[in-house]
């Protein structure tokens, strides 16, 4: 069995794989550790990853990138239609309100949800994962940020199923990258000791999060999450295309946005000439032959003059660090290391912030780029019992307040209550006691105040069932809510606990198997008076009850249907079965043009002294007109007509080919009895 880590990011994902007692990460067929995060639709087929990024420019309309900022999110969010116009494919409003994207895909305008493009993309990763390890790949872990909600994680972990993927665990990035960091140290304090608080700090292409995490022998706890959610190596990008957008329209006269192909040459070349500056200050130039309307551009720029253009993104670095070390509690003395991670930590003007905020030094021991794909893979061994790791622990946190409100239908007014406080560990059970004598609903969300999202809803759940007890009292009815191991919300039970005549006994609150970080709640008194009990059993006062399990009706928000899910797993399989197809087809048209030019260089080579003139001259003649038919009429055939065309010229070229086999041979032979 094999476990592997997927890193899934904003531009580029990365794989890691635990195996020969190790975590390695893996490269693509180009041999590249790292597969973009892109998706080309095309008239007969799909591309993704390194083939989808070159279509970027040729095929822009079709070509999907940046999406992942689109899970869980509202078509009318702010932030979907602040994108809208920066992207050069389409966008459109599915019927349940969610974000889709609109592609040309088998010469048919089709609109795809976002789950179904992530979908798309970890097929790849998949496909990837099993050509380098050689067998199935099924189980996984898969990084999410740690500011994400509900429906967002709710939204990749439908994207995983799509796939065919059985994640074990939605990982927060720097909560990955902070066991990356700890797995491997051997001289972490004992529990009994003061822990190792170490910050995280990771700044990718669209987003910056920092975490606070604590760490003893063979466990940690992330303290404190905080982060910026629209900060990242995007916005230094942007800066510099709107510097080089102005100074073209009045150098060349050149208005680029107008031009999706000539805005998008500019973003790929001021994100090279970015990474430049991070490793020179001095003046470096911006050069684009035939970029608009045959004309060729240039310009200059230096890491000044940038820090200078980008003066308002470095302002922000600071208030996410103070945030999070104003809630772990710290101070600054108590922090052992500053590691930082993700591409646009590599800014000098970035770095040199971080290091003066906490005035000191900051760590770089982890590889910038993979550590998060790389601690995703090490709780995927952790997770799975075809592997023996190290025991070591993980507590994460709840990014964002959580609180419940419930009504019954003939109650005046709701009842409120907050559940999970903002960097309440996770994962997380609590059993809330409610008396009541009908069925009643919940509803559960995010505080607005602390949420920097528009929607702030979880989701809707009807307790059904209910009655009063025989003598018309209220019953006692216990839900348990929980905040998983990927960070989801759910009201998993409720049980109505119904009075017996009779000898007491015990009554015992059964609760879930204790899974990995199972944490036990404290008891707790909310506004409106009913109780939150612990998760785990205890003992209560005798008196002989029965408890009886309750039907849940559960509404999530932004949640696919199951049904609409099967129907996108079985049009992920077929996809990838068309893209199999045309693979073939391109394949055995590959063969024909690779067989035509190998044997015309052989026929003036190594069998010209095989064949005679006139069986060169017409085999030459066959050559050629297979290669000018496999640039006119054989341009779109079915994959049977190459085969066919193949098994023609080698019938004609075979027999050539066996002459020299056969002299080739005779002189080996000739070689072995001379040295006898």
């Amino acid at each position: 069995m094999s476990v592997v880590g997927i890193d899934v990011g904003f531009q580029n994902c990365y794989i890691a794989v635990a195996r020969s007692g190790g975590i390695e990460t893996i490269a693509n067929e180009y041999s590249d550790r790292c597969t973009p995060a892109c998706v080309s639709l095309a008239p007969k087929n799909r591309m993704i990853g390194n083939a989808a990024k070159s279509q970027v420019i040729t095929n822009y309309k079709n070509t999907v990138h940046g999406f992942k900022k689109f899970h869980g999110r509202a078509f009318d969010d702010p932030f979907v239609q602040a994108e809208k116009p920066k992207l050069p494919y389409g966008l459109h409003k599915l019927a349940n309100g969610n974000t889709g994207i609109k592609v040309r895909y088998l010469d048919e305008d089709t609109v795809f949800t976002v789950e179904q493009i992530t979908g798309m993309l970890l097929t790849k990763l998949k496909e990837t994962s099993e050509s380098a390890l050689k067998k199935p790949v099924v189980d996984c872990v898969i990084s999410v940020p740690s500011f994400f909600t509900d429906a967002e994680r709710r939204s990749v972990f439908d994207a995983t199923q799509i796939a065919g993927l059985n994640c074990l665990r939605l990982i927060n990035d720097t909560t990955a990258v902070a066991l990356a960091y700890g797995i491997y140290k051997q001289d972490l304090p004992t529990p009994e000791e003061r822990p190792r608080n170490v910050v995280f700090v990771d700044m990718g292409h669209s987003s910056f999060q920092v975490s606070i995490t604590a760490f003893n022998k063979g466990k940690l706890k992330v303290l404190s999450t905080a982060f910026d959610l629209y900060l990242g190596g995007r916005n230094f990008d942007e800066a510099l295309v709107d510097y080089f957008c102005e100074e073209f329209k009045g150098k060349y006269k050149l208005n680029v946005r107008d031009n999706p192909r000539a805005l998008l040459r500019l973003h790929q070349e001021c994100e090279k000439l970015k990474k430049l500056m991070s490793a020179n200050s001095s003046d470096l130039p911006l050069n684009i032959e035939c970029f608009m309307n045959d004309i060729d551009v240039s310009s200059r720029m230096n890491r000044g003059q940038f820090e200078d253009m980008c003066a308002q993104y470095l302002m922000r670095v600071e208030m996410p660090l103070k945030v999070a070390l104003e809630q772990s509690k710290l101070s600054r003395d108590d922090i052992y290391a500053v590691e930082v991670v993700g591409g646009a930590t590599r800014i000098p003007a970035i770095k040199e912030r971080i290091a003066k905020f906490f005035c000191k030094d900051i760590s770089t021991t982890l590889n910038a780029d993979e550590a998060v794909a790389r601690g995703c893979a090490l709780q995927c061994a952790i997770l799975s019992p075809a592997f023996k790791v190290r025991e070591f622990s993980i507590t994460d946190v709840v990014p964002f307040p959580i609180t419940l409100r419930w009504k019954s239908p003939t109650e005046d007014g709701l009842g409120e209550c907050e559940v999970f406080s903002k960097n309440h560990a996770a994962p997380f059970s609590k059993v809330i006691t409610f008396h009541k004598k009908e069925p009643f609903d919940l509803e559960a969300f995010y505080s607005p105040q602390d949420l920097p999202y528009p929607d702030h809803r979880i989701g809707y759940f009807s307790v059904q069932n209910v009655v009063p007890q025989q003598d018309g009292d209220s019953s006692k009815v216990k839900v348990k809510v929980r905040v998983n191991i990927h960070g989801i919300f759910s009201v998993s039970s409720a049980s109505l606990i119904e009075k017996q005549k009779g000898e007491g006994e015990d009554m015992q609150i059964e609760s879930e198997p204790v899974v990995q970080n199972e944490n036990r709640a404290e008891d707790q008194e909310c506004a409106s008076g009913e109780k939150l009990d612990t998760a785990a059993g205890a003992s209560k006062p005798k008196v002989k009850v029965k408890s009886i399990d309750l039907p849940i009706l559960a509404n999530n928000i932004r949640q696919l249907d199951r049904d609409v899910l099967n129907n996108f797993m079985e049009y992920e399989r077929q996809m990838i079965i068309q893209d199999k197809l045309v693979k073939e087809l391109n394949d055995a048209k590959n063969a024909v043009e690779e067989y035509v030019y190998d044997l015309r260089d052989k026929l003036s080579g190594i069998y010209e002294k095989y064949i005679t003139e006139e069986e060169s001259n017409r085999l030459t003649l066959m050559l050629e007109d297979t290669e000018n038919w496999l640039y006119e009429d054989g341009e779109d055939q079915p994959k049977q007509v190459y085969e066919e065309k193949l098994d023609a010229l080698k019938r004609l070229g075979q027999p050539i080919q066996d002459r020299d086999k056969d002299v080739l041979y005779s002189l080996k032979g000739l070689t072995y009895l001379i040295n006898e």
